[in-house]
C-alpha cells in the first residue's frame, strides 16, 4: 500500500512540475505584436537626390516566434527644404517635394541578436533581435517607387534594441531601418531612427493597450 502511494504522488508531482514549464514555453511562443514612429533626417549628400530629407511615420511589426519570422510595415512622409540665392539648403523653407512611401517585409526570418545593428551613443542598447529580407513592396505616392526595380529589389534591416528588463527601464524602446540596393540613392545608407510605442504579447493584449487609450 506505501509503494502505490508512494507510486502515485510521484506521477502527482511529475505532472505539477511539468505544468509551468508547459504555460511558460506557450507564453514564449505567442505571437507578439509592436508598433511605434519613425522621426529623422538624412544628410545632405550628392548620392542622394534631392537630400536632405525629412522623415515622419508609423511602423508595425508581427513576430512569430514559433515560426521564428515576422511582418513588418512602415508608412512614411517625407519633405525636403528650398535653397538660398547661393545654392545652399535652406532650413527656412521647408516642406519642397513632399510625399509618402509605404514599405513592406513579409514573412522574414528573425535573427535573435544585435549583429551588424547601427549603434548609439551613451546609454547604449544591450539587448535586441533583427529583421533582414528584400522589400516585398516599397511605394512612392502609391506607386511602385521611381527608384525602385520591378519587383522590388532593395535590402532593409530592422533592428530592435532595449536593455535588460530593470526597474525604470524600457527592454524594447529603439528601432533602426537600414535599407540598401537602389533605396539608398532616396533613403540614404544611414540608419533611420525610431521609436517602439507598443509591445502586446497578443491580441487581448493590444486591446487592453487601445482601452488604456494608446492608439496607433
Amino acid at each position: 500500500m506505501k509503494r502505490q502511494f508512494l507510486n502515485s504522488a510521484i506521477r502527482v508531482l511529475s505532472v505539477l512540475l511539468l505544468v509551468p514549464a508547459t504555460f511558460a514555453l506557450g507564453q514564449e511562443h505567442k505571437p507578439v505584436h509592436f508598433s511605434g514612429l519613425i522621426n529623422d533626417y538624412s544628410p545632405l549628400s550628392a548620392n542622394v537626390k534631392g537630400s536632405p530629407w525629412e522623415m515622419h511615420g508609423q511602423w508595425s511589426m508581427h513576430l512569430r516566434p514559433d515560426r521564428g519570422t515576422a511582418e513588418f510595415s512602415a508608412y512614411l512622409t517625407m519633405s525636403g527644404y528650398g535653397k538660398t540665392a547661393e545654392g545652399a539648403v535652406d532650413p527656412t523653407q521647408p516642406l519642397v517635394n513632399p510625399h509618402t512611401h509605404h514599405i513592406l517585409l513579409n514573412n522574414v526570418r528573425i535573427s535573435w541578436d544585435m549583429i551588424g545593428c547601427p549603434t548609439y551613443a551613451a546609454p547604449t542598447p544591450t539587448r535586441g533581435f533583427q529583421l533582414n529580407g528584400t522589400v516585398s513592396l516599397l511605394t512612392g505616392n502609391g506607386s511602385n517607387a521611381p527608384f525602385e526595380t520591378t519587383p522590388p529589389s532593395s535590402t532593409l534591416q530592422v533592428c530592435v534594441t532595449g536593455v535588460d528588463d530593470v526597474p525604470y527601464s524600457v527592454s524594447n524602446a529603439n528601432i533602426t531601418l537600414v535599407f540598401g540596393g537602389p533605396a539608398t540613392t532616396h533613403f540614404g545608407p544611414q540608419a533611420i531612427h525610431g521609436v517602439v510605442r507598443i509591445a502586446a504579447a497578443d491580441p487581448d493584449d493590444k486591446n487592453r493597450e487601445f482601452n488604456k487609450g494608446d492608439r496607433y
